[in-house]
């Protein structure tokens, strides 16, 4: 009898910890968006790269929300400091009374994710996305910079929005940065201004980025007509090797010398890119954009995931910082358009106005869809190389435009 008692109990205990007794309607909510998301990563390949650890990191708090537990410190009470049980513990007096520490260590993820929340990971993804960015095509037609700002634009719009909303500047300043379709970045500014934000905003960043091929169509066919779609540009000039040399080293002393608040992101950014183009340091610059860039997206896609909990993502505020941040990636998108608009009416036609939509930093996957929107006009048309203007010079606006802000706020 004695024996099916602590069987029993010992069932009890089982049901009591598992995830059942533990989680709530929330979760069950988020587990199934998790689901979602990991179904157009893998079948719809959706930035596969970003949006599956991200998905799996917020199907996996949701689960064992403990994996993002922070660590804390237990007082335990002692007679003298002679007590063994205190023995290789910090000892502390309080109000006359001798404790000791007894720590209890965070999970797995909450650890990994002190690279988020203390500003490490976004300037190394960087380094690796400079390794892998051409800006011959910003360097051969600098009127891409144009482009670029102009899709920045978006950012400031909802910044100005949310602080009707209510949200306090910071805070405003943080959803703005959404609109820039750059992850790192928004990741980089929220952790910064508003921490507390960072799980919603990171995730509506990377989420958006991925969903460009989604998003980006109806508002370039909206805003374009079909004459416009069809125009086929100029070839583009040779860069030489010693512009694109000389290129970063401009960049970043312009940058850190006017906005020094984005020079860790323009910094590592410009960097990277000189790795790649001196041509002398070809293992780090392998290294930098394969094994490191794969390590710390890794890293920054679960954790961030990870912070999407059932208990803070479904909440009126949060779905509000989502809807914002749509709201400035079209923005965004749809000024671009409006300056390629003015491009093609200036120059005569020559310029297709589909490249401002790649003004947004989600490089290349804004540029693809340019190309892309662009052949269903006219399938001999081949913008991809025109359109990388504008993306690469939107990498750089984005980073600028969070300097600003960071600046300001």
């Amino acid at each position: 009898m004695q024996i099916f008692q602590g069987f029993l109990d010992a069932l009890k205990g089982l049901w009591e910890s598992s995830g059942f007794m533990q989680l709530t309607w929330q979760n069950y909510v988020m587990i199934v968006i998790a689901c979602v998301l990991l179904y157009l990563a893998i079948k719809k390949q959706y930035e596969p790269l970003l949006l599956l650890p991200i998905a799996f990191g917020m199907l996996l708090v949701n689960l064992y929300p403990d994996i993002m537990g922070a660590p804390h410190i237990n007082l335990v009470e002692i007679a003298s400091i002679d007590d063994p049980a205190a023995k290789g513990h910090v000892i502390r007096e309080i109000g006359g009374k001798i404790f000791y520490e007894d720590p209890t260590y965070g999970g797995l993820l909450y650890y990994l994710y002190q690279g988020v929340k203390l500003g490490i990971y976004p300037p190394l993804i960087f380094l690796g996305i400079g390794c892998m960015t051409d800006f011959g095509p910003l360097i051969a037609n600098p009127k891409s910079f144009i482009l670029g700002a102009a899709a920045q634009i978006g950012i400031f719009i909802t910044f100005i929005g949310a602080i009707f909303l209510g949200f306090t500047p910071a805070q405003s300043g943080a959803i703005g940065i959404i609109g820039g379709a750059d992850g790192p970045t928004a990741i980089y500014v929220t952790s910064k201004l508003a921490p507390e934000l960072l799980g919603p905003i990171a995730v509506a960043a990377y989420s958006y980025m991925a969903l460009v091929p989604i998003i980006q169509p109806p508002i370039m066919k909206l805003l374009t007509t079909k004459k416009e779609r069809a125009v086929v540009m100029d070839q583009l000039r040779p860069v030489s090797k010693l512009e694109k040399i000389i290129f970063p080293i401009i960049v970043v002393i312009i940058c850190a010398i006017v906005l020094p608040s984005a020079a860790p992101l323009i910094g590592m950014l410009m960097l990277g890119n000189l790795f790649k183009e001196s041509g002398v340091v070809e293992r780090i610059s392998k290294t930098a954009q394969n094994e490191l860039m794969n390590i710390i997206t890794i890293f920054l896609g679960v954790t961030v995931g990870a912070t999407a909990t059932g208990t803070v993502f479904l909440t009126p505020k949060t779905l509000g910082i989502i809807a914002l941040g749509l709201l400035a990636f079209c923005m965004g998108t749809a000024c671009g358009l409006l300056f390629g608009k003015l491009m093609y009416k200036f120059t005569g036609g020559k310029v297709n106005p589909l490249i401002g939509s790649a003004g947004v930093s989600a490089v290349p996957m804004a540029a693809r869809v340019a190309n892309k929107v662009g052949q269903q006009e006219n399938p001999g048309n081949f913008l991809l190389m025109h359109a990388m203007g504008p993306n690469v010079a939107g990498v750089i606006g984005s980073a600028v435009a969070a300097g600003v802000l960071l600046s300001v706020l």
